[in-house]
């Protein structure tokens, strides 16, 4: 298992090309199943796990891995399947949004690098429609790519809000109407930027794929609007279907109908290429997920740097 993962540290290389790996692996029956690499920290067989009291049917146990404990998911049950039991022979180790947790799963394949192109959105049809993200077709195989953010949302929770001392930081008197577009595959995800955004008073506009992004924001500059005035900014997941955060970014800055949009990367991922990839692309900033007073604080400073440079007049189109 280790031969599989051994190279996990160079392969973010493939970040800023619209290009991914995914981990591949299957729970009950022959479906697969995959998620991003660069947010697996290794596989594990199954090892001694302690029960937690109170928690999630589809939490199995707590394990300790280097010194650390972390909750382990079965997640065939957490997507609404039968439960693993005995049949549960991995854990993928994880981090998401500032967790690290354990997936069980009954077997791991292999690594596919694809094309942000090639992966479409899930069809609206089935059980564990909620549960999928994304799909994809490898070797005339279809996978499914898991929306994690939905399943630690079901068994851990991630409900955060705003803490009233942070949005009351912003005047509700402005000197003109605010506007943000949010572009991220994952509703979970996307719901959580738009609570924070309408407590602040912004409006949102909300897409769920790079493509989707960029085809709204030339729209708006075809209509005659300069957009950069229009929107205070866009906030974008990096691992997107059809075209990710990092080609977005790019895509934008080559624009200059689009060049002066302000830009913020916003994912799950973790590592030190984010740093990285945001200066290589052309991003203005990067917020792990999902902390939503530092969103809020970002969102702030922004509305204030515009306010304070319209120098009493507005700062868009409406």
């Amino acid at each position: 298992m280790a031969d599989i993962l051994k190279n996990v540290d160079q392969r973010t290389k493939l970040a800023g090309h619209n290009r991914l790996e995914l981990l591949l692996f299957r729970l009950l029956g022959r479906e697969r199943y995959g998620i991003n690499v660069f947010k697996v920290h290794e596989v594990i067989q199954v090892p001694e796990m302690s029960k937690l009291p109170g928690s999630h049917p589809a939490v199995r146990g707590v394990i300790q891995v280097r010194e650390k404990t972390l909750s382990v998911i079965d997640l065939s049950m957490a997507v609404g399947l039968e439960p693993l039991g005995e049949q549960g022979r991995f854990v993928i180790v994880t981090e998401y949004n500032r967790q690290v947790i354990g997936f069980l799963v009954r077997a791991v394949e292999q690594i596919a690098n694809l094309s942000w192109e090639d992966i479409s959105p899930p069809p609206n049809a089935g059980v564990r429609g909620c549960y999928v993200t994304a799909v994809a077709r490898i070797n005339q195989a279809l996978v499914e790519i898991i929306d994690v953010e939905q399943v630690l949302q079901d068994v851990v929770g991630l409900e955060k809000e705003v803490t009233e001392a942070v949005a009351e930081t912003l005047p509700r008197e402005r000197q003109a109407a605010h506007r943000i577009l949010v572009a991220d595959d994952s509703t979970v995800a996307r719901n959580q930027v738009k609570r924070v955004l309408d407590k602040l008073g912004v409006e949102t506009v909300l897409v769920t794929d790079g493509r989707q992004a960029l085809d709204q924001l030339k729209a708006w500059a075809s209509e005659g609007r300069r957009v950069a005035q229009y929107l205070d900014m866009v906030i974008s997941d990096i691992e997107m279907p059809v075209m990710d955060g990092y080609t977005l970014t790019r895509e934008i800055r080559e624009d200059p109908a689009l060049a002066e949009l302000h830009v913020i990367l916003h994912s799950s991922l973790s590592g030190m290429f984010n740093d990285e990839m945001i200066k290589s692309v052309g991003a203005d900033d990067f917020l792990a997920k999902y902390d939503p007073d530092e969103l809020a604080q970002l969102v702030v400073e922004r509305i204030r740097t515009l306010e304070q440079g319209s120098a009493g007049g507005t700062s868009g189109d409406d």
